[in-house]
């Protein structure tokens, strides 16, 4: 587990967590309490113990890929919280999801602000969440890259989400990836270039990384 703490935000890692090893946040006002789970892989009880007594207030869902949604009735069970996703990726868990998440919508954690960047590309509804120079970027970027995906034009949207929606961040920003290691947005820029300085071929997709 790894934790940052700052002014009002206690930004909390749990993770690796089930066969896929996820990553899970908790973004948590330090006096109020109040906090939001960003993703609900498996393990739901690491996760409702890394609350460390704050009393959770919205469960918002990065995208619609099954292992991001492993512990959802648990959580949904032990804290009552209403699940939010973005709407192009509701329909698989429809009875799950008490509302959708809208572009730019700004979250209320206690006396924080997370606000909502819709990044199509992972899936159509792929959506980070922004707070306080902290990006928790779901797998829409990793470190060295961006999230697989299935087809050419799936990969050209993530690449212009990212470029477009991500790397006009302050370079400081830190990215908080689904699964893994960290980066900031500046280094993100940095390896992008490599990949933008190439020629790719016109059916590239999968696993890209940008200077691979």
């Amino acid at each position: 587990m790894e934790v940052y703490e700052e002014d009002r935000l206690r930004l909390v890692k749990q993770g690796p967590l089930g066969p896929y090893a996820n990553n899970v946040y908790l973004v948590q006002d330090r006096e109020t309490g109040d906090t939001l789970i960003v993703d609900a892989p498996a393990d739901a009880e690491q996760i409702l113990e890394a609350l460390d007594g704050g009393r959770v207030t919205r469960i918002v869902i990065t995208h619609r890929h099954p292992d991001h949604w492993m512990s959802i009735d648990a959580l949904r069970q032990a804290t009552g919280a209403p699940v939010a996703c973005h709407e192009a990726d509701r329909e698989r868990y429809a009875e799950k999801v008490d509302r959708a998440i809208a572009d730019g919508e700004e979250i209320a954690v206690g006396s924080l602000r997370v606000r909502a960047i819709h990044t199509p590309g992972h899936t159509a509804g792929s959506t980070c969440f922004l707070v306080e120079g902290h990006l928790l970027s779901g797998d829409t970027l990793f470190p060295g890259g961006p999230g697989r995906t299935d087809k050419p034009a799936d990969l050209l949207e993530s690449v212009r989400s990212i470029t477009t929606r991500l790397h006009t961040l302050p370079d400081a920003t830190l990215v908080h990836p689904g699964h893994g290691d960290g980066t900031t947005i500046g280094e993100s820029k940095k390896q992008y270039a490599v990949f933008a300085s190439r020629e790719h071929p016109a059916d590239l997709c999968g696993d890209v990384t940008w200077e691979g």
